[in-house]
Order: structure tokens, then C-alpha cells, then sequence
């Protein structure tokens, strides 16, 4: 199984290579040179599987020789032995075609941990199998700190710094990132936005001593083994609908792309997928994108869903290589050009191409915790910001013709306690296992918005762990 960048000026990598490496040398993505496949009796035996079974079979599409089927089987099972619920991914019926697919059962309570729980062991094989050390960098908007946090704490084989937009998460994701007090952990609050936090993360790994000498890593959604660790959970949930035998559609309230990206995987290696509803909050660009061939960046403005508080999705250009026929020198022209103007230039044939499987879905702060009122009173259930624009998003674009709609049920409503007892007038309670968060010492750097300044704090973190 081998990977090239989607700009096309990297050396192509097998799956431990890119895991490693993150980002492209070239700035581009990692994707499949070619997309592996799942037949119909493929899909049929892994029925009524344990979610770590059918985890494991469909990440040794991606890993391929890399990692041996027996030792991902068992990464898998110890990564999903610690979640609170027997199933992993829970499906919950809301309504005759609409289910919640819960996948804030892990220890984080967020979406995120349904992948980092996996890399942090697949990182801990690979980097053995090689005697190797890395650096992990990453920019969060307030979920994957904290779950890649909880994924490499204590690793010896790795150092992890994490750059949140200080202010700009809730006060549970900031703890969960900040309270963490394992030599291996660095925190940096950066004055400013989380596309400010990713366009650092960026920059770092484009200082190519600087990233030679720290060995920089990534586990940020521009991983591809972020991406196939996500595809998984969109096969256990129709599986249990009657694929493949009947399509399933999902709604996915994302930022980053990268959610949304696993299900159009999870599609393109044959899993029966008739819509995907794109949920976005009052950083709507993904939507406007959807809705116009309107892919222009605006300023982010703070929200009740601050995960999604992101206007340059980096995934995204994962799709528009594909959008573009993979060509590689479109791809690298496309995003440069947007990074420089603002604005990105898809053609109206492959915005067309995208329109056939992708719908876009805003609801503004107001319309949220309106909708998070209107479910808990019609069917009991309580959804936090994040997981109400999926929701709401699944209900308003229905598949039709009998196809179930499965939204993705990110956080936990714990999570954001501030926006839910806007909504119910109730402060939800952490889980027991999280229950002292709120006295727990916290400890981070704060950066303003300079690589340069950054590299230094990052740099003393792993000088700190090796002296």
C-alpha cells in the first residue's frame, strides 16, 4: 500500500511513512496512490462483528504490509477496551429513518478519540519496529488536543506539543489539554484564531531543519492514519442498517473536513453511501462552498461550537484532489492560489461532480441551542452544539426512499456545559472519571502568533524531556 502527495513533489510513502510523517514535504496531503476496496461479501462478513474486529479489517486496507494483521487486531482491542460502552459507536434512534451514531464513549468524550486511541499505539509499534523518536505538533480547535494528549502521554518514543487558540475552547477541552502533567506534554495558548494554531503547524513542518531536527510528526486530521482510523465507525453503523445491501446516508457537523472525509472514504472503497450532509455553524464556509462554489475565507467568529470554528479546512484538499482528477500540479496551483487571495477557484464541472453526494447545512448559535430545546422536549435526547447541527442537519436532508440518515454525534454535552444550560437550564455532569477536572492545576505557555516564538517553546519541551 503506497501513498503520494496530492501536490505531487513528495516521495510516495507505505502507510508506517506517512503515519510518520504527517504532512507532505511538498505542504500536500497524503493519500492513497491507489484506493483499495471492499466487495459486498467483504461488507457481509463483518456483520455483527465487535467494533474492534471491523476496525482492524478495514484498517489493513490502509496499513497493507506495514503492520501485521495480528498486531493490528490487537492495537484495536486494546485501543477500545477503555471505552464507557460495550458497542464502541452506539446507534440511537431518534426518529423512523434518522439515528445518532455516538462517538463520545472514549476517554476525552469526544469523536476524536475514536481514532487517536488507535494512532497512539500504532505509533508506539512503528516507532519501535524503527528505534525511532518523534515530535508531535498539532493545532487543536479544542477536541484532538486533548485526545492526542490522552493518546501519548507517557510514551517514551514520543514528545507531544499541542497549540489551542487561547479563549476559544471551552473550559473542559482547554483542562482536559492543560491538566495533563506527563513530561512528554507540552501546552501552548496562542493569541489568536485555530486557523492562526494550524497555519503554525504548517509553517513548522515547512522549516525543513526545524522539523529534520526536532523529527516533526503530526496527528492533526492532515495524518491519513487519522483519516482511516475514522472510516471504521461509518461501516459498523451501516452495517447494522442493512448495508450492503441498503444505502445509508450520514450528517457530519465538521470544521476540518476531516470527519466528513472519512465517510466519502469509507464511499470510495464501496461502502453503499446515497448522501453526506456537511454540518457547519456560523463559519460556514464549507456550506457556502456547497450551496455557491463559494470557498472564501472570512474572519472566524467565536461559537457555541467552537471545534467548528475553522475557515480553511485542511482536508478539504484531499477531495479537490480527487474533484480534480488527481492532478497534482491543479491541486498545488488551487491552494496556493486560495492561501494567497482568500478565495479558492473550483471548477464548475468538479464543484458540480461534489454537489451530487455533498449537502451543506449552517445553523447559527441562536438556531442551535434552539434545536437542542426543540429535540430534548420531542424525544428526550440531549445533543451538545456540535452533535445538533449534525442532527439537525440529517433531519432537514433526508436520503429518501427508505435510506437511513445516521448523524455523528461528536461530544459529549458535558463538554460544554456553558452552552447547554444556555439551552435546558441544566449543567450537565462530567463522567465520574473526570469528576476533580475543575481542581486539577493546570500548566501551559502562552505564544503570540510567531513561528518563531512557537519553535522556541516546542524546542525547549523536548530539550526539557532529554536532558
Amino acid at each position: 500500500m503506497r501513498y503520494i502527495s496530492t501536490r505531487g513533489q513528495a516521495p510516495a510513502r507505505d502507510f508506517s511513512g506517512v503515519l510518520l510523517a504527517g504532512l507532505a514535504e511538498d505542504g500536500g496531503l497524503y493519500v492513497p496512490e491507489t484506493f483499495p476496496s471492499l466487495s459486498r461479501e467483504d461488507l457481509r462478513a463483518m456483520r455483527g462483528l465487535p467494533y474492534a474486529e471491523v476496525a482492524a479489517r478495514v484498517m489493513h486496507l490502509f496499513t497493507g504490509t506495514s503492520v501485521p494483521f495480528a498486531t493490528l487486531q490487537r492495537l484495536c482491542r486494546e485501543a477500545y477496551a477503555g471505552f464507557g460502552h460495550s458497542a464502541v459507536a452506539p446507534l440511537v434512534q431518534l426518529d423512523s429513518g434518522l439515528w445518532v451514531q455516538e462517538l463520545f464513549h472514549g476517554p476525552t468524550l469526544a469523536f476524536k478519540d475514536m481514532a487517536m486511541q488507535l494512532l497512539g499505539r500504532l505509533f508506539e509499534h512503528v516507532l519501535a519496529e524503527q528505534g525511532a523518536h518523534v515530535t508531535i505538533v498539532g493545532a487543536t480547535s479544542g477536541d484532538t488536543g486533548s485526545a492526542a494528549i490522552e493518546a501519548f502521554a507517557g510514551r517514551d518514543r514520543v514528545n507531544i506539543v499541542i497549540l489551542h487558540p487561547e479563549g476559544r475552547t471551552s473550559a473542559v477541552q482547554r483542562r482536559q489539554m492543560t491538566t495533563v502533567h506527563a513530561p512528554n506534554v507540552g501546552n501552548i495558548a496562542l493569541a489568536g484564531t485555530f486557523d492562526d494554531c494550524q497555519d503554525l503547524v504548517k509553517a513548522m513542518f515547512a522549516d525543513v531543519p526545524f522539523r529534520q531536527e526536532l523529527h516533526l510528526s503530526a496527528v492533526n486530521s492532515i495524518n491519513w492514519g487519522r483519516i482511516a482510523a475514522q472510516v471504521p465507525y461509518y461501516i459498523y453503523a451501516a452495517l447494522a442498517l442493512g448495508a450492503p445491501e441498503r444505502e445509508v446516508a450520514f450528517s457530519v457537523p465538521t470544521g476540518n473536513f476531516g470527519n466528513v472525509l472519512a465517510a466519502w472514504v469509507a464511499r470510495r472503497i464501496g461502502l453503499p453511501v446515497a448522501r453526506l450532509v456537511v454540518g457547519s455553524n456560523r463559519n460556514d464556509i464549507l456550506a457556502r462552498f456547497l450551496d455557491g462554489n463559494d470557498m472564501s475565507i472570512q474572519g472566524v467568529e467565536p461559537s457555541l461550537s467552537p471545534s467548528m470554528d475553522i475557515q480553511v479546512s485542511s482536508n478539504f484538499e484531499r477531495l479537490l484532489f480527487e474533484l480534480l482528477d488527481r492532478d497534482t500540479a491543479a491541486t498545488a496551483r488551487t491552494m496556493t492560489d486560495f492561501r494567497q487571495s482568500g478565495r479558492m477557484a473550483v471548477p464548475d464541472a468538479a464543484w458540480h461532480r461534489a454537489r451530487t453526494l455533498f449537502h451543506g447545512f449552517r445553523l447559527d448559535d441562536t438556531q442551535t441551542l434552539a434545536e437542542i430545546r426543540r429535540l430534548r422536549a420531542a424525544t428526550g435526547y440531549v445533543a451538545e452544539p456540535h452533535s445538533m447541527i449534525g442532527i439537525a442537519g440529517g433531519a432537514a436532508h433526508p436520503a429518501g426512499h427508505g435510506v437511513p440518515m445516521v448523524a455523528m454525534a461528536t461530544a459529549h454535552p458535558a463538554k460544554f456545559p456553558d452552552a447547554m444550560e444556555q439551552a435546558t437550564g441544566t449543567r450537565p455532569l462530567l463522567p465520574a472519571r473526570l469528576g476533580d477536572l475543575y481542581e486539577r492545576i493546570e500548566r501551559f505557555s502562552r505564544a503570540p502568533n510567531d513561528l518563531a516564538a512557537v519553535e522556541t517553546l516546542v524546542r525547549a519541551t523536548v530539550l526539557r524531556n532529554a536532558a
